[in-house]
Formats: C-alpha cells, sequence, structure tokens
C-alpha cells in the first residue's frame, strides 16, 4: 500500500525530524544507553540522518537536493539512504562486530517506519473512501504531527473544516470531556460522536 503524504511545511519537518530523532534514541534504550557504551557520538549522526530521511520520504527530495539543504556532501545521503535495516539491527544486537552500513542511516530508518506504522498511515485513499472514512484520511492528515495526549482545544483548531458523516469534526470535538491519548483513540471517539 502506499503512503499518504501531503504537503509538509519547513517548520513541520523541523518538528517532525525531532520526533523521529527522539524515536531513535528510544530505539537504541534512550541517552543513558548511548552514554553507559560510549556512544554519545552517534548523535550528530542521528540528528542528520533523521533530516535525510524526513526530506527523501516527506518531501520527496532528491539526494542532491538533501545535500545542498543539510550542507552535506551527496554521498553522505546515499549512504544514509541505502543503508540496510536488517543489517544494522543486527549490528545492534550484537549478531555482528562489525557492519559497513551507515548506522545512524539504519537507524532513523527503523524509527521512520515503526513511526508511520504507530500513525497508521499505510492506505490509500481510494479504499478509505469506499469503506466509508474518507473523514479519517482528513482527520489523519491534519493531524500528522500533533503530540498526544492532546487537548479538544488544539483538535478543535486542527480539525476545522473536516467533515463526518455531514457533522463538524470541530463541534464534535467539543462533546471530549478529557485529551485524547492517541491517534486510534481520536478515530474511535470521532466516529462514537458522528453516530450518537
Amino acid at each position: 500500500m502506499e503512503v499518504i503524504r501531503g504537503p509538509v511545511a519547513k517548520r513541520d519537518i523541523d518538528q517532525m525530524a525531532e520526533n523521529l530523532f527522539h524515536e531513535c534514541l528510544r530505539i537504541l534504550g534512550g541517552l543513558r544507553r548511548l552514554a553507559e557504551y560510549g556512544r554519545l557520538t552517534w548523535l550528530p549522526s542521528l540528528a542528520e540522518a533523521a533530516y535525510v530521511i524526513l526530506l527523501k520520504e516527506e518531501m520527496l527530495k532528491t539526494s542532491k537536493e538533501i545535500a545542498e539543504t543539510l550542507g552535506i556532501t551527496e554521498q553522505t545521503v546515499k549512504n544514509i539512504l541505502r543503508s540496510n535495516v536488517e543489517e544494522v539491527k543486527r549490528y545492534l544486537e550484537g549478531e555482528i562486530e562489525k557492519v559497513d552500513e551507515h548506522i545512524a542511516g539504519g537507524i532513523a530508518k527503523m524509527a521512520y517506519e515503526k513511526m508511520k506504522r504507530e500513525r497508521g498511515v499505510f492506505i490509500k485513499e481510494g479504499e478509505l473512501e469506499a469503506l466509508g472514512v474518507g473523514w479519517a484520511l482528513n482527520v489523519i492528515k491534519r493531524m500528522r504531527d500533533a503530540e498526544f495526549p492532546i487537548n479538544p482545544e488544539d483538535l478543535r483548531e486542527r480539525l476545522r473544516g473536516v467533515e463526518i458523516d455531514g457533522k463538524a469534526a470541530e463541534e464534535l470535538v467539543e462533546k471530549l470531556e478529557k485529551p485524547v491519548e492517541s491517534m486510534e483513540e481520536l478515530l474511535s471517539e470521532l466516529r462514537r460522536l458522528a453516530e450518537g
């Protein structure tokens, strides 16, 4: 299935890169674990790799454009983009002692795929419409860089103009009594409120 992509503003990429960087740290066991293993030197490479992956996947930039944007070599960009996730996983798990892959690139790829899976964006627009949940696509797009939990006031602003079965999403959100903890909960609550 294809990944849903919408226009991403530069400031959104910065926030997404920060989120992706944090996910990279979680995959590695946190900042403390990196310090314990003497791997703090990985931090700049992880930040760089997060931007490379996002600029390629979300903004569909070429390797040359990414290199120019970040002020790095095109070869570095290519090394990050072609890193083998499975080999990097084996290295991180101690199965192999050395890897010829760009380690930070592999970690950033793992983190990006994990974030995409958790946000549930592996579905085609036409399939959503056919299922009668096309509104969910609009909600997902509007919530693309949202931090959960999110309060109803912020939701109203983000969902302004979205309709769910002919009802304005921002009006449905007014009926929420507490912050929403996840994208799954948000979609479920909106469906419940639209039917009620």
